[in-house]
């Protein structure tokens, strides 16, 4: 940009970095064969000044001020293209200078630019002019006794403005220069500058966006208006009449959501009536499309989805939570079915949608509900109902969930279920059940009665398989077998009362019951008490019996001979009748004679072998009484170590030899507590008749046969304990074998030692 005192001339174009001087020549020379194009204002008084302003050190320019003839030609820097190819200058405005009334017209010396005013240097004054408004703001005068004004300048760096005269310097610092600027700007209708310049005033700044919203509102842009006051301090309930009067609804909306966005957690109460009134706002749409029938339109659809996403929004859900019944009453009086199913499910009140569905015959949906939800105890509370209409579908649910249902709760709905009417179909309560006993090893013993009771009714074809999958341990079945007993009793299903008959223990019972049905039947349950031998032949008997008295088959009862190992021919023999052929069993008869001469045979054997060990026995005593062992006057205790012959010993067989002491200590550790007792008393007895009998050898002679006698049958009893066996070859060192080298009562003084 240059200047002269009538002309502003541009000139536009850019500037290698490369360049070297003079560097605006590539600028200038594309000038040279264009016609001259600049700006001239009327009037000038011999020069002019062209200032810049800079909003940052170094940076472009933002702003400029031409001081002219007619005044200051003010605007706007745009580098960016936007003015034109030709032009950089936009918003530009011709200020004059300021007069006073009556004063003579005066011819500036200079000017200053700041980012919102111009500073105009006279020959006596200071005047600053607002580039906003055109209004002056500031008129400093200067006396003569500082000389005359030469001039005004401005530091860039610093922003300090400097007048001068011929005897004195002046310093002007700007303070606050934007404080009134929004207000400016506001007149204006400059609302986005004027809310720049306010952002540190809420109060400022409640009224440039009150102002805005009237705006808004006056041109009828309701929405964008209803948003601004949201912002705004103004009164609530009078920003939300304007709305109603005018009748816009999404306005009114609007307001109240931007409201509710503002609201604390702890405006509860306001919270509840905002959300309360959007609400309402929302189904008087949805009804009103509804009423013109563009319930099916995709603008219903779109406000539909807005409403929804509303109720869903976190605020707004937890609102509604306290005050749910208020909204449920609220969606009903408006007749929406299908907001209200969708705020009960986001409220994850699934018991009110399934009711509903129900209610309304949509099982597959209320079945739908009921699996997606978690609370179980619907699960129980529903299925009755589902399983009268749909079983099938029911049951598949069922199964789905696995182990988090208890099949037991499930009973009441699965008593629900009509057989009849869905007999051409796979029986759904049955399938369950199955799937609770084989997949999901169910033990419940109501289960499996109920499942017994159903195949005993429904399908006795799978009756038996199902009791021989349970067994016959009366401990490991799970149904009831008293009321397995009744059922299979009432149904006819003799076979079935057989098997738990025997898993019972009732054999007799369940062999006379078998006796009815098939013999071979029968034949199988009388082997099956393997450990009672006289049960099983009572058994046998009892089919014998009856096979000869009933069937009158003799031959079949001949057989029983060979299939039972317990019965003989004299067994049955009664059982014939008086007049009948012993063609039929002469063959048993002399086998059975057979059999008992080989068991007098065998019987004879065995007394000669028994008469022959008692002759060996006795030979062996014998021999023992004779038998005698030499004794070294230097054989020593295999105990203690020291001569033997010292004191009374004990010697064995396998010539272990020990001080009766020494033995004594040996085997007392290996006794029980009462040998040990008996031990000890023995030992007392014999040491006091010893020392009695030391006391007088003339006592000791009149007293010979009686105390000798006693004397003798203590010695006896404590050599039939501690002298049965060799302590180191016999029981006692076998049993010793796994016992620890140190006792427990010995641990402690073993670890001592060793330290």
């Amino acid at each position: 940009m240059a200047t002269t005192p009538g002309r502003l001339y541009q000139f536009v174009g850019s500037i290698p970095s490369s360049t070297e001087p003079p560097m605006f020549q590539h600028v200038f020379d594309t000038y040279q064969d264009m016609p001259e194009s600049f700006l001239e204002l009327p009037g000038n008084f011999g020069y002019s000044e062209l200032m810049l302003f800079y909003s940052k050190y170094r940076g472009q320019p933002s702003s400029f001020a031409w001081m002219t003839g007619p005044g200051i030609y003010f605007g706007s820097i745009d580098t960016t293209g936007g003015a034109g190819t030709d032009s950089v200058t936009t918003d530009t405005k011709l200020m004059p200078y300021p007069k006073e009334e009556g004063a003579k017209s005066e011819v500036p010396i200079a000017i200053v630019l700041t980012e919102f005013h111009v500073l105009i240097l006279f020959p006596n004054r200071l005047k600053a002019m607002c580039v906003l408004n055109e209004q002056l703001i500031y008129d400093d005068t200067f006396t003569e006794r500082y000389g005359k004004l030469l001039g005004i300048c401005k530091d860039p760096l610093r922003g300090t403005i400097w007048a001068y005269t011929d005897q004195a310097v002046f310093k002007y610092r700007v303070v606050r220069e934007a404080r009134d600027v929004w207000q400016m700007y506001l007149d204006k209708g400059e609302f986005d500058l004027a809310r720049e310049y306010c952002k540190d005033n809420p109060a400022n700044m409640d009224k440039v966006v009150t102002k805005q919203a009237e705006k808004y509102f006056q041109d009828g842009q309701f929405e964008k208006s209803a948003n601004l006051y949201a912002l705004t301090q103004n009164s609530f309930e009078e920003v939300a009449l304007k709305f109603i009067q005018v009748e816009k609804p999404d306005a009114l909306k609007s307001f109240l959501m931007k409201k509710l966005v503002g609201l604390k957690p702890q405006d509860k109460t306001q919270m509840t009536m905002i959300v309360t009134w959007l609400i309402e706002i929302f189904l008087n749409q949805l009804g009103c499309l509804k009423e013109q029938g563009k319930d099916m339109s995709e603008a219903y659809d779109t406000l539909q989805d807005e409403f929804r996403k509303f109720l869903a929004s976190t605020r707004v859900k937890e609102c509604v939570s306290y005050n749910r019944n208020t909204f449920y009453d609220l969606i009903a009086s408006h007749g929406d079915v299908e907001d209200m199913v969708y705020f009960a499910v986001l409220m994850q009140d699934f018991e009110r949608v399934i009711s509903h569905y129900l209610q309304h015959d949509d099982y597959k949906q209320a079945l739908g509900m009921l699996t997606k939800q978690s609370d179980i105890e619907l699960v129980y509370k529903f299925s009755p109902l589902l399983m009268q209409y749909i079983p099938s579908e029911t049951v598949d649910a069922w199964v789905k969930m696995t182990r988090k249902l208890d099949a037991k709760k499930l009973i009441p709905a699965l008593v629900q279920y009509d057989h009849q009417k869905y007999m051409a179909q796979d029986n759904a309560a049955i399938r369950y059940l199955e799937f609770c006993v084989q997949t999901l090893d169910n033990t419940d013993q109501a289960i499996h009665n109920y499942l017994l009771s159903l195949y005993a009714k429904l399908h006795p074809e799978k009756l038996m398989a199902y009791l021989k999958l349970q067994g016959e341990d009366p401990d490991s079945v799970h149904y009831d077998l008293k009321y397995g007993l009744r059922l299979c009793a009432e149904h006819g299903h003799q076979r079935a009362c057989v098997h738990i008959y025997t898993t019972m223990g009732l054999y007799e019972e369940a062999v006379d019951l078998a006796l009815k049905v098939d013999v071979d039947l029968a034949k199988q349950n009388a082997d099956k008490p393997e450990d009672d031998e006289e049960l099983r032949k009572k058994l046998w008997l009892k089919i014998a019996r009856h096979v000869v008295e009933e069937d009158k088959d003799i031959r079949t009862a001949m057989e029983f001979l060979h299939e039972c190992d317990l019965l003989k021919i004299e067994d049955i023999l009664p059982f014939f009748p008086d007049f009948v052929t012993i063609d039929h069993f002469k063959d048993a008869i002399i086998t059975s004679l057979q059999e008992y001469n080989q068991h007098i045979e065998s019987l004879k054997e065995d007394m000669e072998e028994a008469t022959q060990s008692a002759k060996e026995i006795r030979g062996e005593i014998q021999s023992f009484r004779n038998k005698y062992a030499f004794v070294k006057s230097n054989d020593k205790c295999s105990a203690c170590g020291f001569p033997l012959l010292t004191r009374n010993f004990y010697l064995f067989p396998c010539m272990h030899r020990f001080h009766t002491d020494c033995l004594i200590s040996e085997v007392y550790p290996h006794l029980s507590s009462s040998k040990k007792t008996q031990v000890e008393q023995l030992q007392k007895q014999i040491n006091a008749r010893e020392e009695h009998h030391g006391t007088s050898a003339l006592a000791a002679a009149a007293l010979s046969a009686s105390v000798g006698r006693r004397d003798n049958t203590g010695k006896v009893e404590l050599d039939e304990i501690i002298a049965a066996e060799c302590v180191y070859c016999g029981e006692y060192m076998i049993r010793n074998v796994s016992a620890p080298f140190i006792r427990a009562d010995e641990y402690e003084e073993a670890i001592e030692s060793w330290r």
